[in-house]
């Protein structure tokens, strides 16, 4: 498969000589990102519709709802009052107003997570599982077209995995994200290697493992491919890992929404819309051109 070539360099901004322009994500990239992005979206805000018909978590082939790993519930609180409860094993937090308990047309409601953070809003399983099962195949046709891509055209090796100087250099890195020191000049059109590291575990560890586990819940899978549901432990525990899976990916989104607002917000939108990323040169460093990586 061959690298399409970039598209016509945007007009050098003559206020800012010190910057350059370099071309950071070609077209299929740039669409499986944002493709991601509205399936992500989609596939959490049903997912919790799903969750909230059933709001506990177990381990292993069958529920054990006297003791379960996780709840999101309600009860009477000091006085009678109602007040939200989350139960991880043997131990409770009150969790009133964003988990168990919300206000739903002005009244308290027992609801594990908020009609906010659910798709629909209102309390509908079916609908969500609807939601969620289309959106999750648009999710793994996605990600598959973007192995296919990646594989092809050498994209996903310079993407995700380290340069030998790189993992060398990784408590270097560990420090710079702390002081948030970002690369500049010719270091800047490539990942860093925490970049590199974090991508490659999310790509090729937590989302085929949230898939699987999906899939694992499935009776009609389970009863085609037992061997599938029994990996995890029980279709219990495939759902208990598809929930902690969910929500590792959730704190990885957080985590980049962040270091994209910190790095440069702007510059890096651009890069993800048009292809183009500018970098700042470093005075005596010849930057190499062609496509960064």
């Amino acid at each position: 498969m061959s690298v399409p070539s970039a598209p016509a360099q945007p007009a050098e901004d003559q206020r800012d000589s010190a910057r350059l322009w370099t071309f950071r994500h070609p077209l299929v990239i740039r669409l499986a990102h944002w493709i991601n992005v509205v399936c992500l979206v989609v596939l959490l805000m049903s997912g919790l519709q799903i969750f909230n018909a059933h709001p506990a978590l177990y381990w292993g082939a069958a529920s054990t709802f006297d003791a379960p790993a996780l709840a999101i519930t309600s009860d009477e609180g000091p006085g009678g009052a109602p007040r939200g409860i989350t139960q991880i094993g043997t131990h409770t937090f009150d969790t009133t107003g964003w988990l168990g308990l919300s206000a739903v047309g002005g009244e308290p409601t027992e609801r594990a997570f908020p009609a906010w953070a659910t798709l629909p809003a209102g309390q509908d399983l079916a609908t969500g599982r609807r939601w969620h099962f289309l959106f999750a195949w648009a999710f793994v046709i996605n990600g598959l077209i973007y192995l296919a891509y990646g594989i092809g055209t050498g994209q996903l090796r310079r993407r995700l995995i380290p340069d030998g100087d790189q993992i060398r250099d990784i408590g270097g890195s560990i420090r710079e994200h702390l002081t948030l020191h970002f690369p500049e000049g010719e270091e800047a059109r490539r990942y860093n290697v925490l970049q590199k590291l974090t991508y490659l575990v999310v790509v090729l560890l937590l989302l085929p493992i949230m898939v699987l586990a999906g899939l694992a819940m499935s009776p009609g899978l389970d009863a085609a491919f037992p061997f599938l549901t029994e990996s995890f432990g029980g279709r219990q525990s495939a759902r208990s890992v598809h929930f902690i899976v969910a929500n590792l990916l959730v704190l990885f989104v957080i985590i980049h929404v962040l270091l994209v607002l910190l790095s440069g917000f702007w510059n890096n939108m651009r890069g993800m819309i048009t292809g183009w990323f500018t970098i700042r040169r470093i005075p005596g460093e010849t930057i190499r051109t062609g496509e960064s990586r």
